[in-house]
């Protein structure tokens, strides 16, 4: 790069680094804080990632690449974007207040132009490596051919290189032939408590070598070098490789004149070495120690250039210093360290910022502003605005077909649906596309594998097919397979949801992402769904095998509180459906619901935001049970995407009410069936989604209590007519609290029963006696919910 070019960086790298701590030092001293709590803002992890930012955003990127940056330096983002033109003055001023730039970057909740929301520390980093996967995907599929291929960047902490979730990917990334993916390593040498252990970066160095990483080590500026090359300078190498991380810490907090007695002491009386030092004044020896790689513009754009001449991953090590170009510089105490507004002052003048003008973008620089924002406006990466994109939906099926067995499990109907799917020789069949952690068999999907192939980027022919040896199944990798074969972490999976249901933002292209896992492991990645949501990223999760009805697989492997994970995770709708014909039809809609984008108010026939679209859960049975015979009309349809509807509806002088979930509904309906021998009142209520029957109530109360009175909610109007005496009794095979809300509704007594602890190996009959919620159990709950009245020709238990 040209040397006025460099200056123009070098007085954006000035500014930038001073936006961003002028943002958090009013968040914290000069903004109204009513509530007197800490606002925080990690000045040090900052400061120490602002030169790697403007060498990125200023110079090396381009429109293609996409960034997820660490969440620690949020400020620098906003500063960054608030240069680039896409971040508001006044949120600057809000940051970390309310409706004001956020803590960490958001997708879905800042205005600037965020590519991947971090937060949760080494999961933006992951994002990076799985969207590339994506990329991939999108490409080898012909989807948007014309469309640049770009580089997945992650700037990550050397603190953050601590998450396990980062390797897990680092694996699976290795298994599919990662390419255009790099990770800049912040290594700054200071965690969030400590100094990191010595020798760190070596560990990173051969573990990114060994998954077939390039890795760039940026340890000496431009500075650096200069002084290695003067006589004398390789003691000061030697020294500087070899000084531990807390002792140059230490002496970079203590600076100029702490560095001259070390290195004389230690390094002096050898002749050259002695004038190296001594020629410099303190304020240049403390720049030329905290000249390392990752503060050094030259040498960053160098290797950043050289890296994107070709496609494999790379692993950038940046040394840096934390705090770099603060009083904070090197401390370890710095990282949750906030200045002082005499600290801050003293920076302002030494920034050159006249007071009042501390947001001005270009004050303080040398160089004019017209030339400045003209250099700014000719900035690569933002050549062609924001980069946010749509995609237009893909038409589904008017409904799914599917041959009903009399007896079947959800889980082999769910099957026998994506093996229709993949019949299909249509837009929406080929933007399916699944994946799975190592349990594509056991969850179903082996019929839609052996149709529509797994994913790689080259062809590899199934070895057993090609010695002809019988296989139920065809594992043939092709770069048209529509099947993404995972490893076993789960963590792995939702972020490769997350990517693939990002597609139509990040790429430009509708891609319809179908996952499945084991139920009872959602909790081993629970951490990357939630985040999955929280970038708003579309898919549809299928979780079988699921509760007690796994029984001879002991407790480990049956799920108990994942209902109340379906209902409790924003941007998830989570259904549990008895029957195959509710699949079809909750299944058909979900592949409509991941596309929506909608904004608008809630839709008054069930309150929910129906139009804004959002991930589907489906909590599917390996248990088999008996298929009703029926034509799901469109009322009837409805009901079931609205979350019940009235297997059998009660009378006007019903005593007692069993609501159940999921497969469940064989002890539902046989009790009820026992219990309405002469009672024809007694009614029973199919739950297809506990979630979405909640959220349209609490949604229906507060437009009531917004003045809306005529607001009902679908299961207020279901329940409307039951007389106040009736009880309601709700079983499902998972936590009781899921449907234990229901009473409250219209007040009526209410016994849940479910499943609390740990189950036990056995059989289905076994675990439910065990748990009382079989045939019997329910009955015992119904006797005791009817206020004080037991219902007559109960058989007795």
């Amino acid at each position: 790069m040209d040397k006025p070019s460099l200056e123009f960086l070098s007085a954006l790298e000035r500014k930038v680094r001073w936006l961003a701590t002028w943002t958090i030092h009013n968040a914290n001293h000069l903004r109204d804080n009513d509530d007197s709590l800490k606002v925080g803002g990690h000045q040090a992890s900052s400061a120490s990632l602002s030169t790697i930012m403007t060498a990125l955003y200023f110079a090396a990127l381009r429109p293609e690449d996409r960034v997820a940056v660490k969440p620690h330096a949020s400020p620098v983002f906003h500063a960054i974007q608030y240069l680039l033109g896409n971040q508001t003055l006044e949120k600057l001023k809000n940051f970390r207040g309310y409706g004001g730039a956020q803590s960490y970057p958001s997708r879905t909740k800042d205005i600037d132009d965020v590519d991947f929301s971090t937060g949760s520390v080494g999961l933006g980093v992951a994002q990076t490596l799985f969207s590339s996967l994506a990329q991939d995907y999108v490409a080898a599929h012909g989807f948007g051919a014309e469309r640049a291929e770009g580089k997945m960047v992650a700037l990550v902490g050397d603190a953050e290189m601590d998450e396990g979730n980062i390797f897990e990917a680092l694996l699976e990334g290795w298994k599919h032939g990662l390419r255009n993916t790099w990770w800049v390593v912040d290594y700054n040498r200071q965690s969030l408590d400590a100094v990191v252990r010595e020798g760190l970066w070596a560990r990173f160095e051969s573990i990114f070598r060994n998954f077939g990483w390039d890795v760039v080590i940026l340890k000496h500026g431009m500075l650096q070098q200069a002084a290695f090359a003067e006589p004398g300078g390789d003691k000061l190498r030697e020294w500087i490789d070899a000084c531990p991380n807390q002792l140059y810490s230490a002496l970079t907090f203590q600076g100029g004149a702490a560095w001259r007695k070390r290195l004389l002491d230690e390094l002096g009386d050898q002749g050259p070495v002695s004038r190296l030092i001594e020629k410099r004044s303190d304020a240049e020896l403390a720049d030329l120690m905290a000249n390392l790689g990752g503060h050094d513009l030259p040498s960053l754009l160098e290797a950043f250039e050289q890296a994107r001449g070709h496609d494999r991953p790379t692993c950038f090590i940046a040394y840096t210093i934390k705090g770099f170009g603060l009083p904070l510089a090197g401390h370890k105490d710095n990282h949750a360290g906030l200045m002082t507004p005499t600290q801050t002052e003293a920076l302002r003048e030494q920034m050159r910022v006249r007071s009042g003008r501390e947001w001005e973008p270009f004050e303080g620089l040398d160089i004019p502003e017209k030339a400045l924002k003209d250099f700014i406006a000719a900035v690569p990466f933002a050549r062609d605005g924001r980069r946010n994109h749509t995609a237009p939906a893909i038409a589904v099926p008017d409904r799914l077909e599917i041959a009903l067995q009399p007896s079947m499990s959800t889980q082999q109907g769910f099957g026998m649906l994506m093996h229709e799917i993949s019949k299909g020789e249509d837009p929406f069949s080929d933007r399916v596309v699944t994946t799975s952690p190592d349990v594509t068999v056991s969850t179903n999907l082996g019929a839609w594998v052996n149709r529509r192939g797994l994913f790689a980027r080259e062809e590899m022919a199934d070895t057993f097919k090609a010695e002809r040896i019988p296989s139920t199944f065809n594992w043939t990798f092709s770069p048209r397979g529509q099947h993404i074969e995972l490893g076993i972490a789960e963590m792995n999976l939702f972020i490769m949801l997350s990517a693939l249901g990002l597609s139509h933002s990040i790429f430009g292209e509708r891609l319809l992402p179908v996952g499945t896992l084991y139920d009872p492991f959602i909790e081993r990645g629970l951490d990357a769904l939630n985040y999955a949501c929280y970038q708003d990223a579309r898919f549809i999760l299928a979780a079988t095998p699921s509760g007690v009805t796994l029984a001879p697989e002991g407790g480990a492997h049956q799920s108990i509180a994942t209902p109340l994970i379906g209902m409790a995770q924003d941007g998830l709708a989570s259904f549990e459906p008895a029957f195959v014909d509710e699949l079809a039809t909750i299944l058909r809609w979900s592949f409509e619901y991941i596309q929506r984008s909608g904004v608008a108010p809630p839709d008054e026939t069930n309150w929910l935001r129906d139009l804004t679209g959002g991930s589907v859960y489906l909590r599917l049975s390996t248990r088999s049970i008996d298929q009703p015979r029926r034509e799901i009309d469109g009322d009837l349809a409805r009901d079931m995407i609205n979350g019940a509807y009235w297997m059998r509806k009660p009378g006007p002088n019903a005593q007692a009410v069993v609501a159940y979930a999921g497969a469940i509904a064989p002890e539902a309906i046989e009790a009820v069936g026992m219990m309405s021998e002469d009672r024809r009142d007694i009614g029973l209520l199919a739950i297809t989604s506990a979630d979405r029957l909640n959220a349209g109530w609490t949604a229906a109360q507060r437009a009531r209590e917004a003045g809306l009175s005529h607001a009902r909610s679908h299961v207020e109007r279901l329940l409307a007519n039951i007389p106040s005496h009736c009880g309601i009794v709700t079983v499902i095979d998972g936590h009781p609290a899921t449907l234990a809300w229901l009473g409250s509704v219209h007040g009526h007594r209410t016994r849940s029963l479910g499943v609390e602890h740990f189950g036990q190996t056995g059989t289905i009959a076994d675990l439910h006696k065990h748990f009382g919620i079989d045939a019997d159990g329910i009955m015992r709950a119904a006797q005791a919910v009817v206020a004080g009245r037991p219902l007559r020709h109960l058989r007795a238990v």
